[in-house]
Formats: C-alpha cells, sequence, structure tokens
C-alpha cells in the first residue's frame, strides 16, 4: 500500500510523547527540500515522559517496515507507516505529521 515518504521535518514521537529525530538523515534523496530517511539507521528520542522504573525512557528507536520498492541505495525508504520499536521500552514511534507530496509503496 502506497504512503508518504518520511523526511526529517516530520513530527515523530514514542506513545510518551518523546521527540524523535533521525540521526543519519538520507543526503541523496529530498523530498520538499529536506532529506529523507533509510531504514537500518537509529533514531534518538528525547523527552521521554515514560518514569526510570517503569522501564523509560525512551532513549533510541528502530524502525522494523519501510518502503518495498523505493530504496536509496541498497536500503529502502521509510514511509508514513512503517513501524518502530523503541530501546529500551519497546513501544511504538508514532509519525504524527510528514510532507504529503511524495508517496511510495
Amino acid at each position: 500500500m502506497p504512503g508518504f515518504l518520511l523526511h526529517v521535518g516530520a513530527t515523530v514521537k514514542c506513545v510518551h510523547t518523546g521527540q524523535a529525530t533521525p540521526t543519519e538523515p538520507n543526503p541523496r534523496v529530498l523530498v520538499s527540500g529536506q532529506q529523507t530517511v533509510k531504514l537500518g539507521l537509529p533514531w534518538a528520542v528525547a523527552g521521554c515522559t515514560l518514569p526510570p522504573n517503569a522501564g523509560g525512557p525512551c532513549a533510541t528507536a528502530m524502525f522494523v517496515s519501510a518502503a518495498t520498492r523505493v530504496f536509496s541505495g541498497p536500503q529502502p525508504l521509510l514511509l508514513l507507516d512503517s513501524r518502530a520499536n523503541c530501546i529500551p521500552t519497546g513501544t511504538p514511534l508514532l509519525v504524527m505529521a510528514t510532507q504529503t507530496r511524495v508517496t511510495a509503496t
């Protein structure tokens, strides 16, 4: 199913409202003038409100799904509906907003 490509300006949060940002944006493919993001690279999570005694806070996250037909080099690009898990909590990241001009499958 097609989805919008994720880019560095997208709003991505952990379920505890921490802001997630890619650690290595992809400079080879731009959408809306901003770099896209490839699968397999960690995301940093800042501002997670889950207390340490509850297994938190979320520190990093890794996406586990991405586009099946659109790649940059050997890695697929991330989509609006790509799935990610936070480390160490195992909770998901939520893509709240991204660009709406370029789609991929």
